[in-house]
C-alpha cells in the first residue's frame, strides 16, 4: 500500500537576516517563512498527503524566542496532518534546546498539537508507515547519526510497512560547505553507502539547502523558502517534495515551488550612456511591477557621462525603495561626454568656475583609481549648473 507526504527541510523559522537594515522590510522577509508554512498546508489539501516531514531546521535556532515559537506552532497548528520533525544543525535536540523549553511545549499543546518532534534514535510508527528519525543532538556531531540503521534487523519487525529514513546532514559531495552556510566542516556526515537500502523505501534529508535528488530513494529536499541570492549549478532551492512511496518500490518525487520571494542576481557593463535605457529594460523585466517581493544582488562596471550617470542614481534610488534587499557593488565610472566637458571648461562668463571644472576633469582623466569623490564633485558641479539654466 502507497503512501503520499510532503517531505520539506530547513525551515529556519526565525532567521535573523540582519543584513536587511530597514526593519519593516526585514520583518517581511522573516514572516515570509511563516507565510510558507501555509503554503504547505494548502499543499497538503491539494494533494491529500497523510504527513508532513520536516528534516531538520525547523527554527534557524535552538533558542528561539517566545514571539518566534509561537508564529511557527500557529502555522503548523493550520496543517490539517500529522507533521514530523527532527532537530537540524540549527535548531539541534541538545539539553536546553527549545525542544525541552516549557513554553515551547505549552505552545505545541495548544496550538500545534499535531507536531511530533523525534529526540530519539528509534522507530516511529504512523498507520502503515514506520520513521526512522537521525535527529542531531549536536551542532556538530562527529558520528553519523544514521549508523544506528546499519543493522538490518532493526527492519524487521515492520514486514509489509514503508521505511522512512529521516536524517539531516552532509552526503558525500553535498555539504554545508557548499552550501555556503558554515565554511569547512567534517561534522554531520551521512554515509548513505553504508545503509541497507534495499530495506529503506525512501531517505528525506536536509541540510543542503537546494533540492538535490542523490539517488532514486535518497533526496534533499531543500528549503521551502529561499534564503539567498541564488548560485550557479544544481543547486535548485525554494521547492517542497510531494512524494509516494511504498514497500519495495521506486517512490515518486513531484518538485512543487514553495518558495514567495524571489532572491534574483544581475550584472551589467555600461559602454555607452545609451545602454542606460537596455539596462533600464532588463531591470523592468526581472522586477516587473512588484515591491517588496524581490531581492537584488546587482554588479555594475563601465562609465557613464555625467547626466546618464546620475539618472543611473535615481534609478538605484527607486531600487532601494522597491526591493527588500538591494545588495549593490556599483564600480560604473563617470567619464564625461565631450559635450558635458565643453559645457563645464570653456564659460567665459565664468572662469573660476571653469578652472574648478578643469581641475576636476583633469584629474578624473590621470586618476588609474578614480576617486569616487572626484566623480561626485563633478557630478554635483555639473548639476548646480544645470539648475541655474546655465548648460
Amino acid at each position: 500500500m502507497s503512501v503520499k507526504f510532503i517531505h520539506t527541510a530547513d525551515w529556519q523559522i526565525g532567521k535573523p537576516f540582519a543584513r536587511i537594515e530597514d526593519d519593516n522590510k526585514r520583518f517581511l522577509v522573516q514572516n515570509q517563512r511563516i507565510k510558507t508554512i501555509e503554503s504547505i498546508a494548502a499543499e497538503v489539501e491539494k494533494t491529500n498527503a497523510s504527513f508532513v516531514v520536516v528534516a531538520g531546521d525547523l527554527f534557524d535556532s535552538n533558542t528561539a524566542d517566545k514571539p518566534t515559537v509561537s508564529a511557527a506552532c500557529s502555522a503548523i497548528g493550520k496543517i490539517k496532518v500529522p507533521v514530523i520533525a527532527i532537530p537540524g544543525n540549527h535548531d539541534h535536540g541538545g539539553p536546553g534546546s527549545v525542544w525541552q523549553q516549557d513554553y515551547f511545549l505549552q505552545e505545541k499543546e495548544q496550538l500545534a498539537p499535531n507536531l511530533t518532534v523525534l529526540l530519539e534514535y528509534e522507530p516511529f510508527e504512523i498507520d502503515d508507515v514506520v520513521i526512522f528519525p537521525c535527529p542531531l543532538l549536536r551542532r556538530h556531531e562527529s558520528q553519523d547519526c544514521t549508523a544506528w540503521l546499519r543493522d538490518d534487523h532493526i527492519f524487521q519487525s515492520f514486514q509489509g510497512k514503508t521505511r522512512l529514513v529521516l536524517a539531516h546532514g552532509s552526503v558525500h559531495g553535498f555539504t554545508s560547505e557548499s552550501d555556503g552556510e558554515e565554511g569547512p566542516t567534517e561534522s554531520n556526515r551521512i554515509s548513505i553507502e553504508n545503509l541497507p537500502m534495499s530495506e529503506i523505501d525512501y531517505c528525506a534529508l536536509g541540510d543542503w539547502h537546494g533540492g538535490k535528488k542523490i539517488s532514486e530513494k535518497v533526496w534533499y529536499s531543500g528549503t521551502p523558502e529561499l534564503d539567498r541570492f541564488p548560485k550557479s549549478g544544481s543547486h535548485n532551492p525554494g521547492n517542497i517534495l510531494v512524494v509516494e512511496a511504498s514497500r519495495n518500490k521506486e517512490p515518486v518525487v513531484e518538485i512543487v515551488q514553495s518558495s514567495k520571494l524571489q532572491w534574483s542576481s544581475m550584472s551589467y557593463h555600461f559602454a555607452k550612456d545609451d545602454d542606460l535605457d537596455l539596462f533600464q529594460k532588463e531591470l523592468n523585466q526581472l522586477i516587473e511591477s512588484r515591491a517588496n517581493e524581490d531581492l537584488l544582488r546587482l554588479i555594475l562596471s563601465g562609465s557613464l557621462g555625467i547626466e546618464a550617470y546620475s539618472k543611473l542614481v535615481n534609478i538605484l534610488d527607486t531600487l532601494e525603495a522597491r526591493l527588500l534587499r538591494l545588495k549593490l557593488s556599483n564600480q560604473t565610472m563617470i567619464a564625461p561626454t565631450d559635450a558635458e566637458i565643453e559645457g563645464l571648461t570653456q564659460r567665459s562668463n565664468d572662469p573660476v568656475l571653469s578652472m574648478v571644472a578643469n581641475q576636476l576633469v583633469n584629474k578624473l582623466k590621470n586618476e588609474t583609481d578614480p576617486d569616487p569623490v572626484t566623480a561626485t564633485a563633478l557630478r554635483e558641479l555639473y548639476g548646480a549648473i544645470n539648475q541655474r539654466g546655465a548648460v
